[in-house]
């Protein structure tokens, strides 16, 4: 999955470059970056996985699948310095996983060996974004911040769903987020495609009330590593 999301980057990126060079010696947008503020909005696809930490490392381990998710939002940019921004893009995103438990003998029957994770985030990233000097109409640029998420899906305070087959998570988290993109200035607008790791600050999973749970007993940590691809439009 995550080589396809890379291909899918490049993909964009490649036929953008391309669009371009047709059309090098025209300076599109040129007072565009002078601007103080200026808005945008983006539509893009994530895919989440899992960092499990154990209390005591078990002989099989388990799977994660991942599902790729919808990215949706705004965005408000405000021009700090020559080529230093500080962006808010609040969005909303979803998303499913499963986790698959591959020590089998402690459950009973093969079906409680999966466990679900269904999340609709809203996503609050504060991001400064540094960008390389513009070369035609195209400028590359790096991203990186903190950012917070509530779980609209959180079942936090619902014990009796680990015995529908649903994992728990605490309906918020914390993060740092790092990537890159580029900008590409057309003759109406600025199209800019982006890639970004997110990685989790802390503990999300809630533990099963019984501490032997077959299915949190074991895990003292669970974090979220995710990548997210989003194409804006300013």
């Amino acid at each position: 999955m995550r080589t396809f999301l890379l291909f899918l980057t490049l993909f964009f990126l490649t036929t953008s470059i391309y669009s371009q060079r047709n059309n090098v010696k025209i300076n599109n947008l040129q007072n565009f970056d002078q601007k103080k503020v200026h808005f945008g909005y983006y539509i893009g696809i994530n895919n989440y996985n899992y960092k499990l930490d154990y209390l005591l490392n078990p002989n099989k381990r388990t799977l994660i699948r991942e599902q790729t998710g919808i990215n949706v939002g705004l965005i408000g940019d405000l021009k700090l310095r020559k080529n230093l921004n500080l962006r808010f893009e609040p969005g909303l995103y979803t998303n499913k996983s499963e986790i698959v438990f591959y020590d089998r003998q402690n459950f009973t029957k093969s079906s409680d060996t999966l466990r679900s994770i269904k999340s609709t985030y809203i996503h609050l990233p504060l991001l400064i974004k540094y960008s390389a000097k513009r070369y035609n109409n195209v400028k590359p640029y790096l991203l990186g911040g903190l950012s917070t998420s509530f779980n609209l899906s959180s079942n936090q305070n619902s014990p009796e769903d680990n015995n529908n087959g649903v994992f728990r998570l605490k309906s918020n988290n914390f993060y740092y987020e790092l990537g890159f993109g580029i900008d590409f200035y057309l003759q109406y607008f600025k199209f800019s495609p982006s890639l970004r790791g997110i990685f989790s600050l802390k503990n999300e999973l809630v533990p099963d009330l019984d501490s032997k749970s077959p299915w949190t007993g074991n895990i003292n940590k669970m974090s979220t590593r995710a990548i997210f691809i989003n194409f804006s439009f300013h």
